[in-house]
């Protein structure tokens, strides 16, 4: 199928994003550069090469690749600045950035150092226009004690541009009742959460982290496309599913929910989930990592046949479901 292309209008539009994994935001070019700080030599060609993969299983073990080499507050301050660059660059004026807090800790990190040397560069950016707010993030497979330290984090950030506390990684490694201490810490201080459930679990994983954990969206989401129940939970509850078509491919996460070898775009389950009335806000997730951009994204979900009222439905939902964003602009 040909590339969708979108209006010069709608390129035009202010835009929020939601679901953008900081970490899955390093280009080749920036993994070679932080390499070289650190005395080692990684090529673009070969960074690029680690970008490649067929199921989820490898986009982990290329995450915990990339990931190795953010030792210090220069380096999250380096990848912060790159991001609000290429997002500057696409008409964002909001977004949600997921920070792997979880990985920090594991790595025996100042996740405080880390954290304040990207908020010095996101009040740079809000000067230009792009507001900053931040997910901190637990690794789900590291189980429920680091979890609780990831929390007790958040916490002490809520209020500084620290809007939620979710949780990444496999979610089918750990059941999401071992993570409700976590979770209603977070609930106490303040916090809103978010859980990434239905990527490669069921529907159940999705109702687990609503009904255990008091997830307010879902990351990715898409097994609610077997469940109609569900899909009338979400939309009664107004609980949006934060949906990147590019990654549900890349990892073969939409063909292990197809239960084929392969998937393509088109057989994305969006646009239905969209026109039975789901809240759903479109985002690029880890965009380095799977070659995409936001408007990518949108591009996408154009090429699965949404016209750009739809287009422009789904935009305006990013800023109705932000934690602390601006009102959407009027077109």
């Amino acid at each position: 199928m040909a590339p969708h292309s979108l209006s010069p209008h709608f390129l035009a539009l202010p835009k929020a994003e939601l679901h953008l994994h900081l970490e899955g935001s390093i280009e080749p070019s920036t993994v070679s550069e932080l390499a070289a700080r650190h005395g080692e030599t990684v090529t673009e060609e070969e960074a690029r090469a680690r970008y490649s993969y067929t199921d989820f299983a490898g986009f982990i073990e290329a995450f915990k690749w990339v990931t190795a080499y953010l030792r210090g507050p220069e380096d999250f301050a380096l990848i912060t600045r790159r991001l609000a660059e290429r997002l500057r660059a696409q008409n964002v004026v909001y977004a949600e950035l997921t920070l792997s807090v979880g990985v920090m800790l594991w790595r025996k990190q100042s996740a405080e150092a880390n954290f304040e040397a990207m908020l010095r560069v996101a009040e740079e950016f809000s000067r230009q226009g792009l507001r900053l707010r931040w997910i901190f993030d637990v690794t789900r497979q590291f189980g429920a004690e680091p979890a609780l330290r990831v929390a007790e984090v958040t916490a002490k950030y809520a209020g500084e541009g620290v809007v939620a506390f979710g949780m990444g990684g496999d979610e089918l490694s750990v059941p999401a009742a071992a993570f409700r201490e976590a979770y209603d810490y977070a609930a106490e201080h303040g916090l809103h959460r978010l859980v990434h459930a239905g990527e490669i679990g069921g529907p159940g994983e999705i109702r687990d982290a609503i009904e255990l954990l008091g997830a307010e969206r879902i990351g990715h989401g898409i097994s609610a496309m077997h469940d109609p129940a569900l899909q009338e939970l979400l939309a009664e509850r107004r609980i949006p599913l934060e949906i990147c078509p590019t990654s549900n491919l890349c990892t073969a996460a939409l063909a292990k929910q197809l239960v084929r070898e392969s998937a393509a775009i088109t057989d994305h389950p969006l646009p239905a989930l969209l026109r039975r009335g789901l809240p759903i806000v479109l985002s690029s997730d880890d965009p380095a990592m799977f070659h995409t951009s936001l408007l990518g994204e949108y591009a996408a979900a154009g090429a699965m046949g949404l016209r750009e009222e739809e287009l422009r439905r789904l935009l305006a939902m990013s800023f109705e479901h932000a934690f602390d964003g601006p009102p959407p602009i009027e077109d």
